[in-house]
């Protein structure tokens, strides 16, 4: 299949401002087209893999990706659909432009890097009212979704002008960088098509530019993707383990591992479809979500953190932990109760501490009992105490109360 008809397959084609333009630029021809990021934060979390993964693919088909940063949108704003973001400090904007930068590196090396502060600096306001705003009637910026959605709230002239930024990113970039395709989520659009008519306005009809947005992810009962229980799953491993990763994955629902293959993964058409049937023949199996976690683990960290990622879940699967790494050890935290100790702990008290007990007594009935394991010895003896001698590393002991219940201890 040619490469719009991919994107279509894949669920990345929502809205296309002109379709014989579109599939003309992405089947017949190479042509650079850009995507953006705002450094709202230091990290992009996994909901950004959508537009990650479609850079991947367009590049694969010789195109040249533009990465687009928002050094400068990020210190306005993208109108949120409830209230107003709060403002970043320039110095902020820009670190966080750099980190995301490199995290976006990992994923694409031969992209065109750019960040809008550089040239949005350099407006001045007359400039940018006279230039820029006298483009656009206020009714047609009242009439874009991200701004109807907060009339009844209201809007600061601030986010409300974040439209117009975008729109001349997209200017600057057709004629500096010959640009012909900006994509975004359908979130976007309204920011998307601005920039299409500010390059119409200046250029002219002949202009040869198309926008494109994809459907947000959702999941198949229409929540909001990318979300685990503990918050935002994010790119960066200080932030979200691979393991954590790799679980959030590997517990997706049957009726989400289509769509998250097709929009998360690069792995084939054949492939997918072969993964997911062998899963429905065998759903105990879970092969296409172990595929799944597995795919994305490595796309985002590299095969050595998956492989860390497997590790940490097959102790946690067997009570088998002497043979993790410490950075292992330090990556099962995230999925164990943890408790920290200076010094050391009695092991009822310990036991207590991590909630494998309720109390002292019934902590005492499970040693006696012969269902406690500590770093893999059973112990017997009420007296016992955890500290270095007896853990990983110096630091980490693992508890294990009966077949499956772990915890650890961490020594400071």
């Amino acid at each position: 299949m040619t490469l719009f008809e991919e994107l279509q397959w894949r669920g990345f084609v929502k809205d296309v401002s002109n379709e014989a333009k579109a599939k003309d630029l992405l089947d017949n021809q190479k042509t650079k087209f850009y995507c953006g990021f705002d450094p709202t934060g230091q990290s992009l979390t996994v909901g950004h893999l959508v537009q990650i993964v479609r850079i991947m693919l367009i590049a694969k088909y010789g195109h040249t990706p533009v990465v687009l940063i928002g050094g400068a949108t990020g210190l306005i704003g993208d109108p949120r659909q409830t209230s107003e973001r709060k403002l970043l400090t320039l110095e902020e904007s820009l670190q966080n432009a750099e980190k995301i930068k490199v995290q976006l590196s990992h994923f694409q090396k031969e992209a065109i890097f750019v960040n809008n502060y550089d040239w949005i600096s350099k407006i001045d306001m007359i400039q940018f009212l006279r230039d820029y705003g006298k483009n656009f009637n206020i009714n047609y910026m009242l009439s874009k979704e991200t701004v109807q959605a907060r009339l009844e709230t209201g809007i600061s002239y601030t986010e409300f002008s974040y439209m117009l930024i975008q729109a001349i990113d997209w200017l600057h970039l057709y004629q500096s960088l010959d640009c012909k395709i900006q994509f975004g989520g359908s979130d976007q659009w309204g920011n998307i098509t601005t920039g299409l008519e500010l390059i119409r306005k200046t250029v002219g009809d002949q202009h040869d530019a198309v926008a494109m947005s994809s459907p947000l992810l959702l999941k198949a009962d229409g929540t909001k993707f990318g979300k685990s229980e503990s918050g935002a799953l994010w790119l960066d491993e200080t932030l979200t383990s691979a393991y954590e990763l790799y679980q959030y994955f590997l517990n997706t629902a049957d009726d989400d591992v289509l769509t998250y293959f097709k929009m998360l993964t690069l792995l084939s058409k054949e492939e997918i479809e072969s993964l997911v049937a062998a899963s429905q023949l065998e759903p105990e199996k879970r092969i296409a979500q172990k595929r799944l976690a597995a795919e994305v683990v490595e796309l985002v960290h590299g095969k050595e953190k998956l492989n860390s990622a497997l590790n940490v879940t097959e102790s946690l699967f067997s009570g088998e932990f002497s043979k993790l790494s410490l950075n292992e050890l330090i990556m099962a935290k995230k999925g164990l109760e943890s408790v920290s100790v200076t010094g050391e702990i009695n092991v009822l008290d310990a036991l207590v501490e991590t909630k494998l007990a309720s109390s002292k007594r019934e902590a005492r009935e499970f040693v006696k009992s012969g269902a406690v394991v500590v770093n893999e010895v059973k112990i017997n003896d009420f007296e016992v105490q955890i500290n270095k001698s007896n853990a990983y590393f110096e630091k980490y002991v693992i508890i294990k109360r009966g077949k499956k219940k772990f915890a650890l201890v961490e020594l400071i």
